[in-house]
């Protein structure tokens, strides 16, 4: 028999897997984190395979292991685990162990991809963009954001499930063996870097009315600046925030106050 006749799972179940996918982090915890929501989303397909209790069970304690990646790009180990567990379920010698084993595989370079994606770039993207247009009234950014960093993912989520089952483990090592991986995630990361680039120049007021004299003449401090590199004070403010955050680990809160106190002081002195 081919093995499109003996298929027993359809897109009935693929579909449930999906929306299914979507409370991958409902029950997120620091001890197996998305294990609990990837089981969740697995049960139709268990449910359908495995007509036993215990086989049932086994199903469910095997998707229970510790897991974690993107949850952007889970849709598609879900959809090449649902083809492993079809196998399994019609292969007596089929090794189950290795569904694990394929996923934890799965989890990190995929991670990797979707964080850059859809948290670096995507998300970036639009909220610069969101954010721009509701800084000047209007109230069509909001919703700009909300579709452009929802739509890419969720049909990333849908397609993925789909591809997942279609092309099982083949995709992911083609994809590793021409190198390709690594060359989205580089491409990637350089679009949002772009993008943090960008909003740091637009964004970031950050300006003097400082004046000095030089020989008689006064000289505008911002515009020497400005000759040197436009948006010049901007960059420095966000570098040194992000120092404090990223080596100095100083809380949020905190900085927020820093920035606040800096901005009255340097306003009564003159230097803002």
């Amino acid at each position: 028999m081919s093995k499109s006749e003996d298929n027993v799972i359809g897109k009935k179940e693929l579909l449930k897997v999906f929306f299914r996918s979507l409370m991958l982090q409902g029950s997120w915890n620091f001890e197996r984190m998305q294990a609990l929501g990837f089981a969740y989303a697995m049960i139709p397909i268990l449910k359908k395979l495995y007509k036993t209790k215990e086989e049932l069970t086994a199903g469910i304690k095997r998707h229970l292991e510790f897991f974690n990646t993107a949850p952007w790009m889970g849709g598609f180990i879900m959809g090449v685990s649902t083809a492993m567990e079809e196998q399994n379920a019609r292969d007596k010698s089929f090794n189950p162990d290795s569904i694990n084993a394929v996923k934890a595989g799965l989890m990190g370079p995929l991670a990797g991809i979707g964080d850059t994606f859809f948290w670096g770039t995507f998300r970036v993207i639009a909220a610069a963009v969101g954010a721009s247009l509701t800084s000047k009234g209007n109230a069509i950014g909001l919703l700009f954001y909300i579709l452009l960093f929802n739509i890419p993912h969720y049909l990333v989520r849908y397609q993925g499930v789909m591809l997942g089952y279609r092309a099982g483990i083949k995709y992911l090592s083609t994809a590793a063996a021409s190198g390709i991986t690594q060359k989205i995630t580089k491409g990637a990361s350089i679009v949002g870097l772009m993008a943090v680039g960008a909003m740091t120049a637009t964004m970031v007021e950050f300006k003097t009315p400082m004046v000095i004299e030089i020989s008689g003449a006064k000289v505008e401090m911002q515009s020497v600046l400005d000759k040197i590199l436009p948006s010049l004070l901007p960059l420095m403010l966000t570098l040194i925030v992000f120092y404090l955050v990223k080596q100095k680990q100083v809380k949020v809160v905190y900085l927020l106050i820093g920035l606040i106190l800096f901005g009255v002081v340097g306003k009564v002195i003159g230097l803002l």
